[in-house]
């Protein structure tokens, strides 16, 4: 059994939004402060196998502005499709670097980090124009007869991205019968980020075995 309580998925950042968000830092910047370049919307799919938790499929959709860039970029026959050597150099240039940031997933485990070390099954692909990229994390957590709880959180610490959850289907599960699963998404306010001053939005996971 799943249950799902309180599914708020974080609004889409709008055009007034950013527009906003720039006016105010113009009128009051703060020494050094970034602000955000390109905004992902994250679908998550929470993948099960017979001992428990197998890991964290990670799915990306870019903002136009993002997807233009890529495209001019990495699109190299200019057919608005990306073969799998255009997929190669996308993962080495444009998303490897942010391998030193938990590839922007922080992860929980009954309250302890876990260190995203590497993830697999990376692809990215162009839809109407939209870039998207999905990815694998692994994480083996054997369920047990009591709660494990998991926490994920995706955000850039920099904040040179800004990653929310969208308005559908912001969650996935996969394989799940042999477990009783509860899940919702809220501000995880034990986490501050962005000079202490925002609690980032979070997928609170807990499961054991029936």
């Amino acid at each position: 059994m799943i249950h799902i309580t309180a599914v708020t998925p974080m609004p889409r950042p709008n055009w007034f939004f950013r527009l906003l968000s720039a006016f105010l830092i113009i009128l009051f910047p703060l020494p050094g402060m970034p602000h955000p370049h390109v905004f992902i919307s994250q679908r998550t799919g929470f993948v099960f196998d017979d001992q428990g938790l197998a890991g964290f499929r990670v799915t990306w959709t870019f903002d136009e502005m993002f997807s233009v860039m890529i495209s001019e970029d990495f699109d190299a026959d200019h057919n608005k499709a990306l073969d799998s050597k255009e997929v190669a150099e996308i993962k080495e240039k444009a998303f490897g670097y942010i391998a030193p940031y938990n590839y922007y997933i922080h992860v929980k485990i009954d309250g302890t980090p876990f260190e995203v070390k590497f993830i697999n099954e990376f692809n990215a692909w162009l839809d109407n124009g939209i870039v998207n990229y999905e990815f694998f994390i692994p994480c083996h957590i054997t369920a047990l007869e009591t709660p494990k709880q998991i926490v994920l959180s995706p955000y850039d610490p920099e904040y040179y991205s800004d990653i929310y959850f969208p308005d559908k289907a912001p969650l996935d599960m996969e394989n799940t019968d042999a477990f009783a699963i509860k899940i919702q998404t809220a501000r995880d306010k034990a986490t501050l980020i962005y000079y202490d001053m925002v609690n980032p939005m979070a997928i609170f996971l807990s499961f054991k075995r029936k």
